[in-house]
């Protein structure tokens, strides 16, 4: 049986109104717009197609950091930001008690104010169940809440705006131990997730699939199959959405990532480039007419692309190839992209062959910040965990601002 048909029968059923907030079910609309049929050729080109921002015989040069200095603000200990492509930030923090422990939350990016959004559970306030993650933009927002014994899960959607959700809570999914949590993005009124198989479990073998809802509609829509386990999370970009989804599946292991457009839902693919086998990405968006995509393993084949590090480029090249271990997405404007690597990051001009380091935030504990940013983005937003000056332990999360 089909995963699509299998998980239909399953997890699309009505939830009981656990919550003051009236709780409707999505129901799902039959066929699925693409599949791992629909694909272009490998990409394996050697390393002359490639421009290493350090190589010895024509290196980037350094220059002073073009970016001002951030807005900054200190949240709570604890706190936690996604990535999103407007004004408010989705969070998750600490509960005030051990019931929920997270609580879902969202910080606006204009005042630094952070708002409590979603603070009782749809599945029941018992101490087993949590919000496990969130998302946003300014008119939606989405959540996973996880029951952590019986590792049961449910995805569900609710209007947003103002730092405050309204009107009823959709249900958009709901799964079990079988199927991992989904990997999701909020683009304006519509949520993308995707639904796959746990890597240990008896439906191992089964597609994965991506949908797609806008708010207020009643169905949601299969939009991509996957043969097996898609690579990356969905990623929001100047109206596309990017994947990563198996493709060739005949002949191989092979992951297409592929850039949709959200202006007809997903309906028209914008480009693809797919990675040499066995070769799977880490994370991947698409800026402007460029992938921006990363290799977190040097793999024994494939070129260039096999060889771990972060990529940016389309077609056959030629690619602009930062040779350092992935850690985050990547964000930034036009010709210039902020790549993290360990602590710190790199900001590199591709127009100007220069680069320069925005360090980590001062006292940072050692993994350094992260970026809440993704994309194109008029925005460049990092959050850290910080030491106090005097004991040395954790005390705060430091978020910062950038203007791009």
């Amino acid at each position: 049986m089909s995963l699509l048909g299998n998980i239909t029968r399953r997890g699309m059923f009505r939830a009981s109104a656990a919550t003051a907030v009236t709780v409707t079910a999505v129901g799902l609309l039959a066929g699925c717009r693409h599949s791992g049929d629909e694909t272009s050729d490998p990409v394996v080109v050697d390393e002359r197609a490639a421009n290493n921002i350090f190589d010895e015989d024509n290196a980037y040069e350094e220059v002073d950091l073009p970016l001002g200095e951030p807005t900054s603000w200190t949240l709570p200990a604890g706190t936690v930001l996604r990535q999103a492509e407007g004004t408010w930030i989705p969070a998750l923090t600490e509960g005030d008690s051990a019931i929920p422990v997270v609580k879902a939350a969202a910080l606006s990016t204009k005042t630094g104010e952070l708002v409590d959004v979603i603070s009782n559970l749809v599945m029941g306030n018992e101490p087993n169940m949590t919000i496990y993650d969130v998302r946003c933009s300014d008119e939606l927002y989405a959540w996973i809440e996880m029951d952590m014994l019986s590792r049961n899960w449910a995805l569900y959607a609710q209007g947003f705006s103002e730092g405050k959700v309204s009107g009823s809570v959709a249900t958009l999914w709901k799964g079990d131990d079988q199927w991992d949590p989904p990997l999701f993005a909020v683009a304006g009124r519509r949520v993308i997730w995707q639904v796959m198989p746990a890597i240990s479990g008896s439906k191992t073998r089964e597609s994965s699939y991506c949908y797609l809802w806008h708010l207020g509609d009643s169905d949601a829509q299969a939009v991509v199959e996957s043969p097996g386990r898609f690579a990356t999370p969905p990623a929001i970009s100047e109206g596309t959405v990017t994947l990563a989804p198996r493709v060739r599946a005949e002949e191989g292991v092979f992951y297409g990532i592929t850039a949709y457009s959200l202006s007809d839902d997903m309906a028209t693919v914008i480009d693809q480039l797919v990675l040499p086998q066995s070769v799977r990405p880490f994370r991947a968006v698409r800026m402007g007419d460029r992938f921006a995509f990363s290799i977190e393993a040097n793999y024994s084949s494939g070129g260039l692309l096999g060889q771990m590090g972060t990529y940016i480029g389309a077609g056959d090249g030629p690619f602009v190839t930062l040779v350092r271990e992935p850690a985050a997405q990547v964000a930034g404007k036009d010709n210039v992209f902020i790549i993290k690597s360990r602590a710190s990051y790199f900001v590199i001009d591709v127009d100007k062959e220069t680069y320069s380091i925005l360090s980590a935030t001062n006292r940072c504990v050692d993994y350094g910040e992260y970026p809440a940013s993704e994309g194109t983005t008029s925005s460049f937003v990092t959050f850290a965990t910080v030491k106090d000056g005097k004991t040395g332990y954790p005390s705060a999360v430091s978020v910062r601002n950038f203007a791009l």
